[in-house]
């Protein structure tokens, strides 16, 4: 009898991916997009958020930043756990873990209960998101078919990523928790959906995955990371000990490359980074949402805190900059065969280099229609770059190692929101910081909270009231635009610079 019902079933499995594929398409590609989404909701809740937990400046970029540095160095390992043990079961366990700590991140009490509760929700993506990949490879078995699924799992990750700060900015008016109790009922309807239509996929037991590796990417990559924030702020820890923890997340990096080369079954194949093409590929995903990721948690301050606008008018003026992301990804299908891979990347890349120059001019006024015009040029050329990119990755690494490939590029993109966060944002408090000198009638208690970030600084004006807190909190706008003016030369100077690697490294095709 048993094995009578076990037959159907296994040929509705074998049939599954063939009927249900676009379905799974819409399952995997909402996942994906909660994800991506929770990497950059926080941008436009940044003052409310402020106002209610009151972190320092360290704790707020962490509170920010934690989420894609917790994925990023999981992704390779959970990738493969999938393969070894099965992937459905992963997603679903990714599921239930992310919808725990959602809850948990909308009633945290402290900023460092929600430092943990994101890393948390890291966790949980991480789980979640390689299978996203390998799935729609599982189930689209046609080429064409699968690079339209390929095309639309690109402008999810990258639209998911420009799409956050709108999300943020409508839920942050209810309740700034609000940004992740929304997750909840989303995944109460993905669980049940995702148990019926995904394929189940056997786990190979011969896929063994290092347990040390995975340790140290993890604590590498934190370690870089803490050490950047640190001194730039040096609120935990002197300059020097900030370094040397840096230094130590630089050693731990390296260990872990050298372990992989010496593995049968690496967890990240190293290999594929001898190929001119695949790193030049990498190198452009991860520069690509560097500067989406980072800019867009500096623009939304800008538009909030510098410009006075409410989180919903700033989420609505950024809305160019989602709109041109999704353009972007659906035009770069008909603009690759025309620039091939190298004009198209290239191309991109040198776009929003020249859509962020005018903003160097800019001060405490607004200009809302070349504010406009600069969204879209960063939207469309980030997302014509990073499909570009990607079409560069998967061309340039043989079929067999198209998911070491995968879980390679995935993690670029989460890295490159990770740094782009902690990078630009430690330039930012290190320039910000000095700049603001003091003002008259403010005491030195609330100076030294104003300097740490422009959200704390408006909480003292805000505080203070009358003219002295009017006198606070233009010197901090001011300040912070001299700060915002730093990073984005920063921005412009790697990705000009990118842009000219990839036209003279990509072979012309």
């Amino acid at each position: 009898m048993t094995v009578t019902n076990a037959a159907p079933a296994i040929r509705r499995t074998a049939r599954q991916p063939q009927h249900n594929r676009w379905a799974i398409l819409l399952v995997l590609c909402l996942s994906l997009l909660l994800i991506t989404v929770d990497a950059t909701v926080l941008h436009i809740a940044v003052p409310a958020l402020t106002a209610a937990l009151e972190p320092s400046a360290v704790q707020l970029l962490w509170i920010i930043d934690v989420y894609s540095l917790v994925v990023a160095p999981l992704l390779i390992m959970f990738g493969a756990l999938g393969d070894r043990y099965g992937r459905k079961r992963l997603v679903l366990a990714g599921f239930v873990l992310f919808g725990v700590a959602s809850a948990a991140a909308a009633f945290s009490p402290t900023p460092l209960a929600l430092i943990l509760s994101r890393a948390l929700l890291g966790v949980g993506g991480a789980m979640i998101m390689p299978a996203t990949l390998s799935l729609i490879r599982q189930v689209f078995t046609d080429r064409r078919e699968r690079a339209i699924a390929l095309g639309v799992w690109s402008a999810v990750a990258a639209a998911g990523a420009a799409v956050g700060p709108l999300v943020g900015g409508v839920l942050v008016g209810i309740w700034w928790g609000a940004v992740f109790l929304v997750n909840v009922p989303i995944l109460l309807v993905l669980l049940p959906a995702a148990v019926r239509l995904l394929p189940d996929s056997r786990g190979r037991a011969g896929h063994s995955w290092d347990g040390l590796s995975a340790v140290l990417s993890v604590l590498g990559i934190l370690a870089l990371a803490f050490g950047l924030k640190e001194a730039g702020s040096g609120s935990l820890m002197p300059p020097g000990a900030a370094l040397a923890v840096f230094a130590g997340g630089v050693l731990l990096l390296v260990w872990f490359v050298r372990r992989q080369t010496r593995l049968a079954t690496p967890l990240l194949e190293v290999g594929l980074f001898r190929s001119r093409g695949f790193t030049t590929g990498v190198a452009g995903v991860l520069l690509g949402v560097f500067a989406l990721v980072g800019l867009q948690l500096m623009l939304a301050q800008y538009l909030q805190l510098v410009l006075g606008d409410s989180p919903l008018r700033a989420a609505v003026r950024m809305l160019p900059l989602v709109l041109s992301a999704v353009a972007g990804g659906l035009a770069a299908a008909h603009i690759l065969p025309r620039l091939g891979l190298r004009g198209t990347m290239s191309g991109g890349l040198g776009l929003v280099a020249l859509s962020l120059t005018p903003t160097l001019g800019w001060g405490v006024e607004g200009h809302p229609v070349m504010l406009a015009v600069c969204f879209v040029g960063i939207g469309f050329g980030v997302q014509v770059a990073l499909l570009a990119a990607s079409d560069t990755i998967m061309a340039a690494c043989p079929e067999s190692q198209a998911g070491g490939a995968a879980a390679i590029e995935e993690t670029a993109y989460e890295l490159g929101a990770g740094l782009g966060v902690a990078v630009l944002g430690t330039i930012t408090t290190i320039v910000y910081a000095p700049a603001l000198g003091a003002v008259p009638g403010v005491p030195e208690g609330g100076m030294d909270q104003a300097r740490q970030s422009l959200a704390g600084a408006a909480h003292v004006a805000s505080e203070m009231g009358g003219s002295t807190g009017d006198a606070l909190l233009s010197a901090a706008r001011w300040a912070f635009v001299n700060a915002l003016h730093t990073t984005v030369v920063v921005s412009v100077v790697l990705l000009s610079l990118t842009a000219v690697a990839v036209a003279v490294l990509l072979r012309r095709d």
